[in-house]
């Protein structure tokens, strides 16, 4: 039996970023205990993740599966994926075959590949997007335990704040104000009675192909929040493409397709952009530079 415990270079580099270098060091020790205990086979690992080692598996029955190890990162994610898994049921959502909560392991059902590499048009993965999304968005019952809208948004706009000083301030204080004030407009608006269940990083690299042709999504952050969140975090992807004409057409056109706010996308999009661009900077990531560009470039038009 052969095994990929490597992590691609991406991973590494947000690793050590993070100060997780100790997980980087224990990844074949556990990954070969859980092998072991589950009676799996390893295969190689996914190259395109960014914050946990994703590895094919076969299962004892036959079945093509998906080991997945959590970067110890942020505080109670591993049981709101979890969570957010359970809630979904393999409706919208990969199927959770099997969890390991002390490890920070999941199996998961192996599905196709990402919307990211199927070469679409950029309208027609929006349209897969909403309805993948849509088929996620749920009401759940009380006591779930995931976070809510309202403290994504506030901790959304401390860390933009954090970080913008931190990075020597890698763009313009009116793109750093517009993001705070929607942000804030965001964490007001939040209406408990109307939050759903999202997925919390609705892109294109978590959209993967099922075998009935349709999509699901992988790697849900699980919160409780109106779903444009979701939709803002499309608005933030594709930047150099929102620099070029009308930067609103995006937010309109997902409001058509999901029937839901277009300011509410369009001011998670705000935020997300500068959270997103500015974490990217941090880990050295290329695509933290674009967003950064296109918050300037909307925030001066606003």
């Amino acid at each position: 039996m052969t095994s990929s415990f490597h992590p691609s270079e991406r991973v590494r580099a947000v690793a050590e970023t993070a100060g997780a270098t100790r997980w980087l060091d224990s990844l074949p020790e556990v990954m070969g205990s859980i092998a072991e205990e589950w009676d799996l086979q390893i295969g190689d690992a996914f190259p395109h993740s960014t914050e946990s080692l994703v590895v094919a598996v076969t299962t004892d029955a036959g079945e093509p599966a998906v080991l997945k190890m959590l970067m110890p990162r942020f505080d109670g994610a591993f049981h709101h994926e979890v969570t957010a898994l359970r809630l979904a049921g393999g409706s919208g959502c990969v199927r959770l075959l099997r969890h390991d909560e002390e490890r920070a392991v999941l199996l998961l059902e192996r599905l196709g590949p990402s919307l990211a590499v199927l070469d679409l048009p950029i309208d027609r993965r929006h349209e897969i997007l909403c309805a993948t999304g849509a088929a996620l968005w749920r009401t759940v019952p009380s006591g779930s335990g995931l976070p809510t809208g309202a403290g994504k948004a506030a901790w959304l706009a401390e860390n933009i704040e954090r970080w913008w000083n931190e990075l020597d301030r890698p763009c313009t204080e009116r793109a750093i104000e517009h993001a705070l004030a929607c942000a804030d407009r965001r964490r007001s608006a939040h209406d408990d009675e109307r939050a759903r269940l999202v997925h919390g990083d609705l892109h294109q690299w978590n959209t993967l192909q099922a075998a009935d042709g349709g999509f699901r999504l992988v790697d849900p952050d699980g919160l409780l929040a109106e779903p444009e969140y979701d939709l803002g975090i499309v608005m933030r992807e594709d930047a150099d493409e929102l620099m070029t004409g009308d930067p609103r057409r995006r937010s309109r056109r997902l409001a058509e397709l999901s029937g839901l706010d277009e300011t509410a996308i369009w001011e998670w999009g705000v935020v997300e952009r500068m959270s997103t661009g500015l974490l990217g900077e941090m880990d050295g990531f290329p695509e933290g530079r674009d967003m950064l560009a296109a918050a300037d470039s909307i925030a001066t038009s606003a």
